[in-house]
């Protein structure tokens, strides 16, 4: 038999265990060594073999553990849809949901799926401690001192160095420290809009962007998401000339945890600088990916010094930081009179804890724990929602970050459903949340970045009854 038909004989028999079950989704291929012997193949017939399967989408790659039963082969419930343009609709802004959300910040005994905030069993939190501790012991001034406008040269210096993504396009010069994303975002559209000015978003969009271009006086432009490829940008093309910038989230957004195609990226970024429109580029979630590695940002193929590339270590390392990072391009100067004015600089004691804790490789080894923590986490609530919640639910299939997205029965209110969840100690985040319209009602966003318990898969449980109850 020839080597072609033996490596598809053995692509074959794996997609019938897939296809009967007898392989699940999230079940481990065995390794390239066993199956060499279980099928007595040679190595390169095995591999020929795997990566037929994942040409065909039915298993992943997971460089260092292995080949995996990827969730396409099994998907069972349908892609949530994508939302259709809006421009004339009244405007109804949910700032009381997200007040009311917000308010269970505290509740230590609420089963936490609502606010995009990483589980502190899941954060590296004694390491933190020492390194907190050293940096003390070694300053003389106890982080009592102003840092440069810019930000602490050392912590720019790491980033530079640690954001292999960017391929040495970024230099420790070309970043400005902010007080977390959100803040590197808001200065962002500062320097680039006036009041009155429209800003193009995701549709959903996640609900700080859409506050931060309230605040600021601007318009948001809703634009039609795609929960695999991210935003359309045939829809985008169209109301290009009125816009004075976007704000987008292209590698895990929050809410639908797509990664947009690299293709997609560079047209982005051509069309964008073709109408000079610049990019608020928040890449916050970057790092927590599935796949076999980080996908690069739209700040790569940006030339023209378009595109203001935001990070911070806020969802995988300390949220109470406030630390964050952004590589503003030609906007560099007017960040740095803002934030003269806004806060002069940043606390030196966080940014050194930061710059220790990268500067000694901790932070590689935590990401890969970490990621690696969130991917069985999202398999187990994927799983769950599949098994408890009503058989007409649509979900996400994000490829990293920690946040899901759910399309349910038409019938469904979210926002009336929410207080039902509060009463039995479970919460999440209400459709209505990341629209300025009226819309995503019947939707509900979920975090499953919280330690994985009985407890959790039980609420689960709890909420998919709550559902079935309202239909």
């Amino acid at each position: 038999m020839s080597k072609d038909v033996l490596y598809l004989k053995i692509a074959n028999a794996v997609t019938e265990q897939i296809k009967s079950e007898t392989l699940q989704f999230g079940d481990r291929l065995p390794s390239l060594r066993s199956a060499q012997k279980l099928y007595n193949v040679s190595l390169n017939t095995v591999k020929q073999a795997y990566m037929e399967l994942e040409s065909r989408s039915l298993v992943e790659s997971r460089p260092k553990y292995g080949y995996y039963v990827s969730q396409t082969s099994q998907r069972k419930l349908a892609l949530p849809s994508v939302a259709k343009m809006k421009v004339s609709e009244g405007e109804n802004t949910p700032e009381d949901l997200i007040g009311k959300v917000f308010g269970t910040i505290a509740g230590t005994d609420v089963t936490q799926f609502a606010l995009g905030i990483p589980g502190k069993s899941l954060l590296p939190v004694a390491q933190m401690k020492k390194c907190m501790i050293n940096v003390i012991k070694a300053k003389h001034d106890s982080g009592t001192n102003y840092e440069p406008v810019q930000g602490s040269e050392k912590l720019r210096r790491e980033i530079a160095k640690w954001s292999i993504v960017m391929e040495g396009k970024i230099t420790e010069d070309d970043l400005v420290i902010t007080s977390g994303a959100m803040n590197g975002v808001y200065n962002c559209l500062m320097a680039v809009t006036k009041p009155g000015d429209c800003v193009a978003v995701e549709s959903p969009v996640y609900f700080g962007i859409l506050q931060a271009i309230q605040l600021l006086g601007l318009k948001a432009v809703e634009i039609p998401t795609h929960p695999i490829t991210g935003v359309d940008l045939d829809a985008l093309k169209k109301v290009l000339p009125k816009l004075s910038a976007c704000c987008f989230v292209v590698n895990y957004n929050n809410p639908l945890g797509f990664q947009m195609p690299d293709d997609n990226k560079k047209e982005l970024v051509k069309m964008l600088t073709e109408h000079n429109v610049p990019l608020v580029e928040d890449d916050v979630y970057g790092n927590i990916y599935f796949g076999a590695g980080r996908p690069k940002p739209c700040k790569f193929y940006d030339e023209a010094g378009i595109v203001m590339w935001v990070g911070s270590v806020s969802k995988t390392l300390a949220p109470g930081y406030r630390v964050g990072w952004v590589a503003p391009g030609k906007f560099k100067e007017k960040i740095i009179r803002q934030k003269l004015v806004q806060t002069v600089s940043s606390p030196s004691l966080f940014s050194d804890v930061i710059a220790d804790f990268l500067e000694h490789g901790r932070y590689d080894h935590h990401l890969r724990m970490f990621r690696k923590k969130l991917y069985a986490n999202y398999l187990q609530i994927q799983k769950s929602v599949t098994q408890y919640f009503p058989d007409n639910t649509k979900i996400s299939e994000p490829k990293g970050g920690f946040m899901l997205w759910l399309e349910l029965d038409k019938r469904i209110c979210t926002e009336d459903l929410y207080d039902e969840a509060v009463s039995q100690k479970v919460n999440f985040a209400p459709g209505r949340m990341f629209s300025q319209y009226n819309q995503y009602q019947n939707c509900m966003r979920l975090n499953y970045a919280l330690e994985w318990t009985d407890r959790v898969e039980s609420d689960l449980e709890k909420l998919g009854k709550m559902i079935k109850n309202r239909i």
